[in-house]
């Protein structure tokens, strides 16, 4: 389908210069707009009231070509879903349904990280010349950034990238003992897809932690599957990126513990270090 401009918006912004009778259907497509999507013109012009020729008038005026136009802005904005639209009631209240959910969607991820997938993964990391680690979009990008935080320590050369055209270069200069790994929450990644691909022409291999069942999840070599579990209540933050997060933290102990004596050592340098600098507690989190 081709992009189209957000009707929705358009509707709301032209409201107060529409003409009574316009106004109608624009009260009607704002409260259904998956019946108005649907429906014919004169459907829409039986619920709201008016007639058709309104119909045809209203289209040109939220500045649509015709009716046929105004349908296909409306299938558009019907597919990003009616939660966005119409008032959705949390599923619980107060607080601590922001924890529930988070605790939740942990339990239900922690069945997909099994040995069997974090093994080879591992086992990629640990011989490794370097690691470039690649995230577009708000949590991956801060999810690239701790994951680069977290190898470091180890003594692993590791780099994040999170723009675009970034990520392609550095791809392009990769070797056969190099290893990419991309994250995702939903797989649906453009960016991170075309670099990937690109890193894999010249033979890095690739590690992904996404979904499965997503462009993203069926392009890498070995994946860390996860499953972000959205809900209706557009207003809290994904509880999918605690998933990410608990991944990273799985791949990287696993890491640790393959190279002890390495990840020993490094880990020592910096208490060493930070302890000369900061004068803190024994159990202070290491550099955080």
């Amino acid at each position: 389908m081709s992009h189209e401009p957000d009707i929705v918006a358009r509707i709301n912004g032209l409201y107060s210069h529409l003409r009574d009778a316009e106004q109608k259907i624009a009260r009607l497509i704002l409260s259904d707009i998956n019946f108005s999507a649907q429906a014919s013109i004169s459907e829409l012009a039986q619920k709201a009231g008016v007639s058709e020729a309104t119909v045809t008038r209203f289209a040109r005026a939220v500045d649509c070509k015709n009716v046929r136009h105004l349908k296909l802005c409306l299938a558009q904005a019907q597919a990003v879903g009616e939660r966005f639209y119409t008032e959705i009631k949390p599923e619980l209240d107060g607080i601590h349904s922001v924890y529930d959910d988070i605790k939740s969607t942990l339990d239900y991820n922690a069945r997909l990280v099994t040995e069997a997938v974090i093994k080879p993964a591992v086992k990629e990391l640990g011989k490794a010349r370097q690691v470039l680690i690649f995230g577009v979009g708000g949590g991956s990008t801060v999810m690239a950034q701790e994951c680069q935080h977290r190898f470091f320590r180890l003594g692993l050369a590791a780099t994040a990238y999170s723009d675009p055209m970034l990520m392609r270069m550095a791809a392009s200069t990769i070797s056969s003992n190099d290893v990419v790994l991309c994250l995702s929450l939903g797989g649906y990644s453009p960016d991170v897809e075309e670099s990937a691909a690109i890193a894999k022409e010249y033979g890095a291999t690739l590690l992904g932690i996404t979904v499965a069942d997503s462009p993203l999840g069926k392009t890498v070599d070995h994946l860390i599957p996860i499953e972000p579990i959205e809900t209706d209540y557009i207003f809290k933050p994904s509880a999918a990126r605690y998933v990410m997060l608990a991944a990273i933290d799985v791949l990287s102990t696993e890491l640790a513990v393959s190279r002890k004596r390495k990840s020993r050592e490094a880990l020592r340098r910096l208490k060493h270090t930070l302890d000369k600098h900061k004068h803190g507690r024994d159990r202070l989190p290491l550099g955080d």
